[in-house]
């Protein structure tokens, strides 16, 4: 049967990339949506691996709400990193999406709700759940955080992404470009972020995330 001219070649590709997300943040979340429909227009595998904001700002002195996500954000990295040692690496990007529909479309507050709902979804044994009030797996998840801030400090936070030995903080941006539009900020992406010397590149948000396009 011939290929779908429309339609990326599935056995071949180009480019690997790899990105770092925790699921509760919603800017990653864009990224993420970004990511996949880069798969779609451009020749790369993405990857998918878990950092975690409540790491990154353990000793940190934040405001009281923000202290209280953090404390809040334990449970579903730990989820993930205890479904993955169990079951392997395909189950991450599966929780991943199962989580962050429930934190950012639905805004399922409750922690533990997101993480049993996710669990049923993807199909994992429900006692998974447990891992979340326990640091039994936190030196795994926090190699993983700290693969990501070793690739790029620790003065960014989650979105990281690693492609071809380069990796960057970012895109942060809302909506989520789709078609060739996202395929062009990938290209500009990796452009930028492989030439040497670059830093930085950036402006003030004036506006916050998007999760549909209709919205």
């Amino acid at each position: 049967m011939s290929q779908d001219p429309s339609t990326p070649a599935q056995t071949s590709f180009a480019t690997s990339a790899e990105m770092w997300f925790d699921p509760a943040c919603p800017w990653a979340w864009m990224t993420s949506r970004w990511l996949m429909e880069v798969e779609r227009v451009r020749p790369i595998r993405v990857t998918w691996s878990v950092m975690s904001l409540s790491v990154l700002n353990e000793g940190r002195d934040l405001p009281a709400d923000y202290r209280a996500l953090m404390d809040n954000s334990w449970g579903p990295v730990r989820v993930i990193i205890a479904a993955q040692q169990a079951h392997g690496d395909e189950v991450v990007k599966k929780l991943y999406d199962a989580m962050g529909e429930r934190i950012h479309h639905r805004k399922i507050e409750d922690r533990a709700v997101v993480i049993r709902e996710a669990l049923a979804e993807v199909g994992l044994p429900a006692e998974l759940a447990e891992a979340a009030t326990t640091d039994a797996n936190d030196a795994a998840l926090r190699a993983s955080h700290q693969r990501a801030i070793d690739l790029v400090g620790d003065d960014v936070g989650t979105p990281v992404i690693a492609v071809d030995g380069i990796a960057f903080f970012g895109p942060v941006v809302s909506p989520s470009p789709r078609g060739e539009d996202a395929g062009r900020l990938w290209d500009g992406c990796v452009l930028v972020a492989g030439t040497d010397g670059f830093f930085e590149l950036k402006r003030s948000r004036t506006r916050g995330p998007i999760f549909n396009l209709e919205d």
